[in-house]
């Protein structure tokens, strides 16, 4: 027993929790947990990626590099590309190439 006299289950040390004992015989709605954290991260992947609602719709266009050309005719010139060539399109040349050659499984 506290030498003060004072109770300690009184409300004054713990607010939060006398108060919700006090609202549970008052009212049957129960708190609905939000996660703050949640939207937050949903707001930044917006701003980071852009709203994806808002951009157009491209028809598939097609391919820069024809589908003769070789690894040395793409690797070994020193002339510049009449246009960039989008990273997929190298990606799916090395592939092909890599795969003819034997160098992928």
């Amino acid at each position: 027993m506290e030498a003060n006299g004072s109770n300690h289950h009184s409300c004054e040390n713990q607010p939060a929790t006398c108060s919700n004992d006090a609202k549970k015989g008052q009212s049957p709605e129960k708190e609905v947990f939000v996660n703050h954290a949640e939207i937050t991260w949903h707001d930044v992947r917006r701003q980071w990626v852009g709203d994806q609602s808002q951009k157009s719709k491209r028809m598939p266009r097609e391919p820069i590099m024809s589908w003769t050309t070789t690894y040395e005719d793409l690797f070994c010139s020193t002339e510049q590309f009449q246009q960039p060539i989008p990273l997929a399109e190298i990606v799916d040349f090395l592939v092909d190439t890599w795969h003819e050659e034997g160098l992928c499984d």
